[in-house]
Parts: structure tokens; C-alpha cells; sequence
């Protein structure tokens, strides 16, 4: 469901109506299905809609209806303007697709975008999305990746400042997100021996020490311990020079040091189709790059491009089946 209020309803209509052309598997809706209605309706989309007692329906049902799982709204959605009384039900939305996924009733979850503000009288106090599904699975640290067809980047530390990113950064913390983007590379996206490029800190991985002794203190020993471990990590490298097309074909994922370093090169790739990837969790979670977007909520106007590639991304790692916890 993501937040009622923004474009995430107007999306998921929309990825249903490109289900061929996108190629995609079936999916079901977690969802008010009287919202979704009057949305099809003020848009003028041609969208029958199906309501399903469980998961197991929405296969058969797909190809002709969008398959919805009702979780009913307490207040009448307006777009643009959340309502703090719908806040339990966005909750209730998130944990009931993680239990379907953790009990097998579901392959994967992908999550529409959610308005933090608006669900902290119903409970929720969690930094965002992904740490209350981490915490639903009982898992203490999730890791974030952005990826895409030409693409996957994972920041060791992310929603802080640079000062703090700096202050944070510890070999420890890199060589666990390593190991845990290890073992998702190949439990998940079916990669044997995954090879993983580390950016160093600094300009120019810290230049032999000229330009900050960081890399050398803290990075270089983090590869070690990640190669002994059995991981193919090379770095710290240069991270004005790990995003062209050449050097991106040498790995198949990116560790990267702070939020900017790992995000701008996949936004600049690839904008509108970067997905967002949670790893380190006994289920597979994906969720567009994007926000609740208030200001073209209930427009018509919502591109469902990045949605389409997180189902398309999330049908890809359910594939490979085997999904294990950390």
C-alpha cells in the first residue's frame, strides 16, 4: 500500500496495465480496494479489480483482474493530504506481507513509499521502511543497495552527514556490509562468486596517504579481511574512476563509503529505473527509488517506471529460491 496519500496506489494501477509489455510476474496488491477503484475511475484506467481471501489466488486471477488483498482504510484517502487515521492500516499493510513472504504464501515484497510523519501517533518509531521490516524479521542490521540493470551500489553508512559518515566508518562496519552483500549476491541474485569493487574514502583512494590516511587505516584492512574470508573485494580504489562502463564490467557490485559516493553514479545511470534493495533479511524486499511524491499525487501524471523495475527485480531474485537469513 504504501502512504494513501501519495502516488503509490496510482502506480501499481498503472504497472498492472503494463504487465505484458514489462513483462511481469503476478503480483497482488496489499490495499483499500475502494481506494484503488475511485483512483481507476478518476483516471479514467480500465482496471478490473479482484478482491482474494489469500495469496495463493492471485496467479490465476492476474492476467485479467489486478488481485487485491483488502486491508481496508479508516478514512477516506485524499491525495496529496495524509491522514494520520490511516496510519494502522499502512502498518498493518507492511506486516502482513512480511509474514506472508516469512511463512512462503509470497515470494517477495515490494513497497510502495511510506510518510513517516504520518504513522508516529500509530506506533511507529523506526529511522524508515527498512528498519521496521529488520525489525519484524528480528534482524539487527539490514543493509541498503540501489541497483539496476547496469548498476548495484551499496553505501556502508548512509542517512548521516559526511562528518559523521567519516566518524562512523570503521573496518568492522565495512567488512560486515560486506559479507552480508556477499551472501546476498549469491543467495538472491544467484551470482556464484561475486566479485565486489570497494571505493576508497578519499580522492584517489588517499593518494599512498597525501590526501588522508583513512583508506590506507581503515579500508585497505577491511579488503584483507574480506579476501580472507573468501570474498573476491578489490579496493580501496579510486572512486572517480569505479563508474564508467569498462570498470563496471570487472564487478558485480559496488561498496561504497557514504550515501553520495554509492547513489549519485546509479541515479546519474540510471534515474528512473533504480530500485531499492534491502539485504541482509530472511525475505526479499524491493521498493522504488522514490518517494510518496504529494505534489503529482492523484494527477495522473506518476511514472511507474521505477516500480516496474522493482517487480521485475524482485520476480528475478525470487527466482533463485534459495533466500537465508544472516
Amino acid at each position: 500500500m504504501g502512504e494513501p496519500a501519495g502516488i503509490g496506489g496510482e502506480i501499481a494501477l498503472l504497472a498492472w496495465l503494463r504487465r505484458d509489455s514489462a513483462g511481469l510476474a503476478p503480483f497482488f496488491l496489499l490495499d483499500d480496494p475502494a481506494r484503488l477503484a475511485a483512483l481507476a475511475q478518476q483516471q479514467g484506467w480500465s482496471v478490473p479489480l479482484q478482491t482474494i481471501a489469500e495469496a495463493g489466488e492471485a496467479a490465476a486471477i492476474f492476467g485479467s483482474a489486478l488481485p487485491v488483498l483488502p486491508v481496508p482504510l479508516p478514512a477516506p484517502s485524499q491525495p496529496g493530504i495524509p491522514d494520520r487515521r490511516n496510519a494502522p492500516a499502512v502498518l498493518h499493510a507492511i506486516e502482513l506481507a512480511t509474514t506472508l513472504c516469512r511463512n512462503g504464501s509470497a515470494a517477495a515484497i515490494v513497497t510502495n513509499p511510506i510518510h513517516k510523519a504520518a504513522l508516529y501517533d500509530a506506533g511507529f518509531n523506526h529511522p524508515g521502511h527498512t528498519e521496521f521490516l529488520a525489525a519484524l524479521c528480528e534482524v539487527e542490521r539490514p543493509v541498503m543497495m540501489l541497483a539496476s540493470e547496469r548498476l548495484r551500489v551499496v553505501p556502508v553508512t548512509i542517512h548521516i552527514a559526511l562528518r559523521e559518515a567519516i566518524e562512523t566508518l570503521t573496518s568492522d562496519l565495512i567488512v560486515e556490509t560486506g559479507r552480508i552483500l556477499a551472501a546476498d549476491l549469491t543467495s538472491k541474485f544467484g551470482i556464484e562468486k561475486p566479485r565486489i569493487a570497494v571505493a576508497g574514502l578519499n580522492p584517489h583512494a588517499g593518494e599512498s596517504g597525501s590526501m588522508g590516511r583513512e583508506d590506507a587505516a581503515i579500508v585497505a584492512p577491511a579488503v584483507e579481511r574480506l579476501r580472507a574470508a573468501g570474498i573476491d573485494a578489490r579496493g580501496p580504489l579510486p572512486p572517480d574512476t569505479m563508474f564508467h562502463a569498462e570498470a563496471r564490467a570487472g564487478y558485480d557490485a559496488a561498496l561504497c563509503m557514504y550515501h553520495d559516493q554509492a547513489l549519485i553514479p546509479i541515479k546519474t545511470l540510471d534515474f528512473d529505473q533504480g530500485v531499492n534493495v534491502t539485504l541482509g533479511l530472511p525475505i526479499i524486499r524491493t521498493s522504488p527509488d522514490h518517494g510518496t511524491a504529494f505534489d503529482i499525487a492523484g494527477k495522473g501524471i506518476a511514472k511507474p517506471d521505477s516500480l516496474i523495475a522493482a517487480l521485475r527485480m524482485a520476480a528475478a531474485m525470487a527466482s533463485h529460491a534459495h533466500v537465508s537469513s544472516h
